[in-house]
């Protein structure tokens, strides 16, 4: 066997090792920082894998983002409050036996399907990639051939939004900032923008894309607010409001130009198909409002409206 095969094999073993780990950790600390290294594992896995644009989904959002806000809801957690008492043995012994009957009918089910799938649409795919108004099949799955999905993520994510300001509490600590980490955030941030704009500008014929852009362009202003180098985001802002919203509104407006433009008496309503001379236009509008969206509804989950980060 070669050498890929085994290192494939050691990071599936990590992986589940690391899972077990993090479900099965007495402390939440230890709990966030093993979640946060096993978005990393899955992240290299995707990586493995060939999907570079999950991968870095996964590693800007799963480890990263994701990462940042349990630590933020960690932070807000009472310092009095004694370590609770993990199960003992007999109260595991169910958990376990669940455990164990699941993977076992996965891996049952994973065994039986097939190496190479039976029913592929990816001939019929490439042969429509010409009139999808882009390069790059991902991005004409996303915003072309299966659009009202990428449209109804951007909706979930709003409302993700909305939920979190109607339970969110103010945070009454002050925060330090760290001097070096002002430092290193005044010469890479900038630097992490342009990639996340290229990033969006290179998915039209490469991996990448909105929610890629968007999540990076998180990070950046995350960790801006962070060091303090960002005034507040809040909701009740006008303009951030607007961007907030310019994701489905871009999204919504180019479908029903699209309905409009191919209106036909006779025929099947066509809802979210571009025709082929807008279709490079109205994609990249849509990239580009709803990597502003994604992004600042990320900052917003993670660090919105917190008094203590005036300065």
């Amino acid at each position: 066997m070669s050498g890929d095969f085994w290192f494939d094999a050691l990071l599936g073993l990590l992986l589940l090792q690391l899972a077990l780990a993090t479900i099965l950790a007495r402390q939440l600390a230890a709990a966030v920082m093993l979640y946060v290294v096993f978005g990393l594992m899955l992240a290299l896995a995707w990586a493995r894998l060939g999907a570079a644009d999950l991968a870095l989904a996964e590693a800007a959002i799963g480890a990263g983002l994701t990462g940042a806000l349990l630590f933020s809801a960690l932070a807000r957690q009472p310092k009095a409050l004694a370590p609770a008492q993990g199960p003992g043995r007999v109260e595991r012994l169910p958990a376990l036996l669940l455990c164990i009957a699941s993977s076992t009918v996965l891996g049952w089910t994973l065994w039986q399907l097939p190496l190479q799938p039976q029913h592929s649409q990816l001939p019929a795919a490439l042969e429509q990639l010409g009139s999808s108004g882009t390069e790059h099949l991902v991005t004409a799955v996303l915003l072309n051939f299966r659009a009202w999905d990428t449209l109804l993520e951007l909706l979930v994510l709003l409302l993700a939004l909305l939920g979190t300001r109607l339970v969110a509490a103010p945070e009454p600590a002050a925060l330090q900032h760290w001097p070096l980490a002002r430092q290193w955030s005044k010469r890479l941030l900038p630097l992490l923008v342009l990639v996340a704009f290229f990033v969006l500008w290179r998915g039209a014929t490469a991996p990448g894309g909105a929610f890629q852009a968007g999540a990076l362009l998180a990070a950046a202003l995350v960790v801006l607010r962070l060091n303090g180098q960002l005034p507040a985001l809040r909701f009740d802002l006008w303009w951030v409001r607007a961007l907030i919203l310019a994701g489905v509104l871009a999204f919504l407006l180019a479908g029903l130009l699209s309905l409009w433009l191919n209106w036909q008496p006779e025929q099947a309503v066509q809802w979210l198909r571009w025709p082929l001379p807008l279709a490079k236009g109205l994609i990249l509008l849509i990239e580009l409002s709803a990597t502003l969206a994604i992004g600042l509804t990320l900052t917003l989950l993670v660090v919105g409206e917190r008094k203590e980060l005036r300065g």
